[in-house]
């Protein structure tokens, strides 16, 4: 399926989604479907990030009066909750938020990790999902609005080597959804994550591949290719996920067919644990 061409399964008319990461693979993805779907879309990532071409693709398949993009840091609070508030004003409050900003860091085993990039990785991972929570579940609650909050993890919580900021970060996201979503419900918010396993084709699963090749470790082979070939062996269903798998879980929890789903953390791992 081209991440341009999506079927309208549910109908978000009427709604505006808040998609940060949005340049990225699984948030263009998700953009999309949710365009094809029917709701207004506020896309946010960085400055060096394509995404007013995501934002044109959404545009064709909705109108572009109903796609705005906005870029931020989302390590900043005041920008972020600045940036939010923006958006709202522009198409309404964000009652669909796929809190999805994230970047996985480097390589290397804990006695070699380097100390600011583990810092870097759980401002962005950790901090940054948490602005977003805050900002987004404030303006909810201001607005009287019910909403659905989905929060990107990953399969990396189970302590992959060579990860070890990575599978911190996104195991404090899995906490962060838990509390969340308790402290959310009296208002009609509900909070759930993902957690993607191995997805390709694409940038990341190259980078992974490569870089844990690059490191020497026991665990993997120094050759990607023989990398990527012991990954999938792991997992049951023999190969990895796409894009489209991730978005079509993330738009379901954001819909009313979720309805009664909250604190919830969807392994989308074709059977990995």
């Amino acid at each position: 399926m081209s991440a341009d061409r999506t079927i309208a399964v549910w109908d978000f008319s009427g709604r505006t989604a808040l998609i940060t990461g949005a340049a990225g693979d699984i948030g263009r993805a998700v953009a999309v479907r949710l365009a094809g779907s029917g709701a207004a879309l506020s896309l946010l990532d960085l400055p060096d990030t394509p995404l007013g071409e995501v934002a044109a693709a959404c545009g064709r398949l909705s109108s572009p009066e109903l796609v705005g993009f906005h870029f931020v840091d989302v390590k900043d609070a005041a920008a972020v909750e600045q940036v939010v508030g923006q958006a709202a004003s522009a198409l309404g409050p964000p009652q669909l938020v796929f809190n999805n900003a994230g970047v996985q860091g480097d390589f290397a085993t804990v006695d070699r990790y380097p100390s600011e990039e583990f810092r870097t990785v759980l401002d962005v991972n950790v901090v940054g999902a948490f602005n977003v929570l805050k900002s987004a579940g404030a303006l909810l609650r201001q607005s009287g609005l019910a909403g659905s909050i989905v929060n990107t993890a990953s399969m990396a919580f189970a302590g992959p080597p060579n990860m070890i900021a990575y599978s911190a970060s996104k195991n404090a996201v899995i906490a962060m959804t838990a509390t969340a979503a308790k402290d959310l419900a009296p208002i009609g918010i509900r909070v759930n994550a993902v957690s993607p396993g191995f997805i390709g084709p694409g940038r990341m699963w190259r980078r992974q591949t490569e870089q844990q090749a690059q490191v020497g470790s026991q665990y993997f082979p120094d050759n990607p290719a023989e990398v990527a070939e012991e990954m999938l062996r792991s997992v049951p269903l023999r190969r990895y996920g796409s894009v489209d798998e991730v978005a079509s879980v993330v738009v379901f929890l954001l819909s009313d067919e979720a309805s009664y789903l909250t604190g919830v953390n969807i392994e989308i791992a074709g059977g990995a644990t």
